[in-house]
């Protein structure tokens, strides 16, 4: 990898660090501050999917506009919507307040597909899974800290998060500003026009629905149905360490900050020399197959006839499967897409792979609480026998990536 390609990698390490670690101060309290004024399970997950719906409706004009105007732009406004929204959550003292400032915050962190753009206009393509890896990392980074920030936080007040949240993506917002370069380079002109037309942004998700069997699409509908499983067991954690082991707002960090921590290790680590040794698509089946076990296994131990610190020690074994499974599934899968994409729309195609994605998280969460009304453990099965068939689409993958020119229009 080239100095300047690697220097612009650090700083934006550096930036989705900071954003994640303000976002990760609110997520995992949120549940516990609206249960607290009398909002029941199913409408605690819809306060958490209006997040993620704000996602789905920002994200492919997110990547839409960086690709007409520019990377640095787009991060810089996401960053300061989000700086805007943690401010607003101090003040939240109602269900409609907590949900709308949750629709803003959505909008703030649609930039995903932005900065998934930005690396693949900075970092070659064979390269590009080890870098998508190191900003998961950063932002796994953020999830271990954050949590831990945010909890202690509380013992400032109930507004004392969302107040640090802000002043750490204000932050975040001057940094950007000062140390992060246009990535999108201008197009020749001297060069002949592109041949093939661009597709319009509505046409673009319409081909991922259409044809799910294309090269791009297949990859994406792992990546969204992946993420549909992941967020419905993400959606109602704090729930159910709550109801199973007595946790709550004051002490729901050190849960985060352990599956963090994992995740550092393993996409800052482990990812780049296990993807030299199994290639993305093995990655890729590994990861979702992790997810399985771990998703199947964290209501067993819940079940189990022991001590409250016996039941938590299995937890802490099991649940280690998650943050590897994620580590393993999500990176090798993007970096898929960016091979088999048109490099010139490469911020639309990330743009509808997170579109995708928060639909999957909207879905996830809702039908999760509404059956954790139910029976505490079905969310986890439903969501393991989910990954099951994400698996099985995964071995429908060819082994080595093809070379975006070669990919035909549809398959």
């Amino acid at each position: 990898m080239k100095s300047n390609a690697l220097k612009q990698l650090w700083i934006l390490m550096a930036i989705v660090f900071i954003d994640m670690m303000g976002g990760l101060m609110i997520q995992p309290i949120l549940p516990f501050y609206v249960q607290k004024i009398g909002v029941r399970a199913s409408l605690v997950t819809v306060i958490g999917a209006a997040f993620f719906l704000s996602q789905l409706v920002s994200a492919p004009f997110w990547g839409r506009f960086s690709d007409r105007w520019g990377r640095r732009p787009m991060l810089l406004l996401g960053l300061s919507t989000s700086a805007i929204a943690f401010a607003f959550f101090g003040l939240a003292t109602t269900f409609w307040q907590f949900l709308l400032i949750r629709l803003l915050q959505g909008a703030g962190g649609g930039t995903t597909g932005v900065v998934q753009a930005y690396v693949s206009d900075s970092v070659p393509p064979h390269e590009r899974a080890k870098a998508l890896g190191w900003i998961s990392a950063a932002t796994s980074a953020g999830v271990m800290i954050g949590p831990l920030l945010g909890s202690a936080a509380t013992y400032l007040g109930h507004a004392s998060p969302g107040y640090l949240a802000a002043g750490l993506c204000g932050l975040n917002v001057l940094a950007a500003w000062r140390w992060l370069p246009e990535s999108k380079k201008k197009r020749d002109e001297s060069l002949p026009p592109d041949t093939q037309p661009r597709q319009p942004l509505s046409q673009a998700i319409w081909e991922v629905v259409r044809y799910p069997s294309s090269p791009v699409a297949s990859l994406i509908w792992v990546y969204a149905f992946g993420m549909m499983a992941f967020m419905a067991m993400n959606g109602i954690l704090a729930l159910y360490l709550g109801a199973e082991y007595q946790v709550n707002e004051k002490n729901i960090g050190i849960f985060y900050t352990y599956v963090g921590a994992v995740s550092v290790v393993m996409r800052a680590i482990l990812l780049g020399p296990t993807i030299r040794r199994f290639g993305e698509v093995g990655v890729m089946r590994m990861g979702a197959f992790a997810l399985v076990l771990g998703l199947a296994g964290m209501p067993l131990v819940g079940s189990i006839d022991a001590s409250r610190p016996v039941r938590l020690a299995l937890l802490a074994i099991v649940v280690l499967c998650v943050p590897v499974g994620t580590a393993l599934l999500f990176p090798a899968t993007t970096a898929l897409v960016s091979w088999r994409g048109r490099q010139e729309e490469m911020g639309q195609i990330m743009g509808v792979q997170q579109f995708m994605g928060a639909v999957a998280r909207v879905v996830g969460p809702l039908w999760a609480g509404v059956v954790f009304e139910k029976d505490v453990r079905y969310p986890f099965w439903i969501a393991a026998a989910l990954m099951l068939g994400v698996t099985g689409l995964t071995w429908r993958q060819k082994e080595s990536p093809v070379a975006p020119d070669a990919v035909p229009e549809q398959a």
